[in-house]
């Protein structure tokens, strides 16, 4: 039998964890030991069949109790002095607990008896680890929202960019069987100030209407002048004409914008202005405006016109001086030979309309020839050429007008040619009029008709 002051000097300055795990052993290897001479005595002699004999030894048996009630003593010195909440958790799982009064003491009496195998079994499995550790940690950075009235309404934009700050933090950590379950901050140490988010958030209701922002082109929807100030009776800086565009550079108001027109900037009030996504077709209107705005008798005639094929045909479609519908028919013939021949476009059918009359000339009709080329005054329908079709007389007289009068000599001009400017005075109608007609006034009458064209588009 252990001597219960030799055991206790045995488990003095060890874990209690590592005593309950060896007070578990011991009680596992009793068992087993029991169990074995049990067997033993059973098959030692076949004349005891029958017969119930006494399990293990007494004296051994004795032994192992001492041992297992000095540990319920132990168990219990431990629990009320370390642990007794732990312990209460572990192994009073239903207890009915009855209390004394006593004017000096109040006494509890647990009604059930300590169950030493749960206690050993919980404890001897459970390991607390505690380590102390200094870690780089990140500081959030804050998110700073600013209101602005250059954007426009809920929208929002990032100036900004956040960074994370940093720290070294000393904590002790406490994992219990491996896994982390708290830890407890010592100290706190800045290495790093964190960087703001910087977010503005729109308010212009201007801008939010019209989908635009500061720096976008903006078109009138009306006549209006360019002031000076963001006034009405300001100084006027120029006139805007209507579908015309400018860019919008700020926002003083939500009734004046600062533009820039041309190289000029001035005021003008945000009701007369609107945008492509408000407005889309305003801006096929503001191309078109920008080709009329060139549109002047010494134009050069070099130089296409800048119309798309689909303006062509809306140019010459339902005219109703083209009674024959020769033009209308033509109209992607005479913008091709623009692209091919780098001429106007405008300029050759005003040729065309001209000299043939609309097309109604007896030349026209039946030479499909509506420049009069090769006509002399003498005999202009017998001298004049004739061609297969209407297309292939007015690709001959581009090809003429840009290498012998349009062009100074030697300009790279159609299949690697260069132009031999034989009848060059200039690329203007004036120009063009002193060798091509003997009509002084021919210069003016094809340009009534290249008006007239122009402005079918608007």
């Amino acid at each position: 039998m252990i001597d219960d002051k030799d055991f206790s000097k045995q488990i003095s300055g060890r874990k209690l964890t590592d005593v309950f795990k060896e007070l578990e052993e011991a009680r596992k290897n009793y068992e087993n030991a029991n169990l074995a001479e049990q067997k033993r005595q059973f098959n030692s002699s076949s004349e005891n069949i029958g017969k119930i004999k006494k399990p293990f030894t007494y004296k051994k048996a004795i032994s192992i109790s001492s041992i297992v009630l000095f540990v319920l003593i132990l168990v219990a010195v431990l629990v009320i002095s370390f642990s007794n909440s732990i312990l209460a958790k572990n192994s009073l799982a239903s207890s009915d607990v009855i209390t004394y009064d006593n004017s000096d003491l109040d006494i509890e009496i647990n009604r059930h008896r300590l169950n030493i195998n749960n206690i050993i079994t919980a404890n001897a499995a459970l390991e607390v680890v505690k380590e102390q550790v200094v870690e780089e940690r990140d500081i959030p950075f804050e998110i700073i929202r600013e209101e602005v009235s250059y954007l426009p309404k809920g929208e929002e934009k990032t100036i900004q960019e956040g960074e994370v700050g940093k720290k070294n933090v000393t904590c002790v950590k406490t994992y219990e069987n491996g896994e982390f379950t708290s830890e407890n901050i010592l100290n706190e140490e800045k290495t790093k100030d964190y960087l703001p988010q910087i977010v503005t958030i729109g308010t212009s209701e201007f801008l939010y209407k019209l989908q635009a922002h500061i720096g976008d082109t903006l078109y009138l929807k009306q006549d209006y002048s360019l002031t000076k100030e963001p006034n009405k009776e300001s100084e006027e800086l120029a006139k805007i004409e209507k579908y015309l565009d400018v860019k919008l550079l700020e926002l003083p108001s939500e009734e004046w914008c600062k533009v820039s027109y041309d190289t000029i900037i001035g005021y003008i009030p945000s009701e007369s202005l609107t945008s492509a996504k408000q407005t889309p077709s305003i801006v096929d209107k503001n191309r078109i405006k920008k080709i009329l705005d060139k549109l002047d008798i010494n134009m050069f005639l070099n130089t296409p016109s800048g119309f798309t094929k689909s303006d062509f045909q809306k140019i010459f479609k339902d005219i109703p001086q083209d009674k024959n519908e020769i033009f209308e028919d033509n109209a992607e013939v005479f913008y091709e030979v623009e692209q091919k021949y780098n001429i106007n476009g405008i300029f050759l059918a005003s040729l065309g309309i001209h000299e043939s009359m609309w097309g109604t000339s007896e030349i026209s009709q039946d030479k499909k020839n509506l420049f009069g080329y090769g006509a002399y005054d003498s005999t202009p329908y017998e001298s004049s050429y004739e061609f297969e079709t209407y297309e292939e007389g007015i690709d001959l007289v581009a090809r003429v007008l840009t290498k012998y009068y349009l062009n100074p000599i030697g300009t790279k001009i159609y299949n690697n040619e260069t132009a031999l400017a034989t009848y060059y005075n200039g690329p203007r109608l004036e120009d063009v009029n002193k060798r091509y007609a003997s009509d002084e006034d021919w210069h003016e009458k094809v340009y009534s008709y290249m008006e007239y064209l122009y402005n079918r588009l608007m």
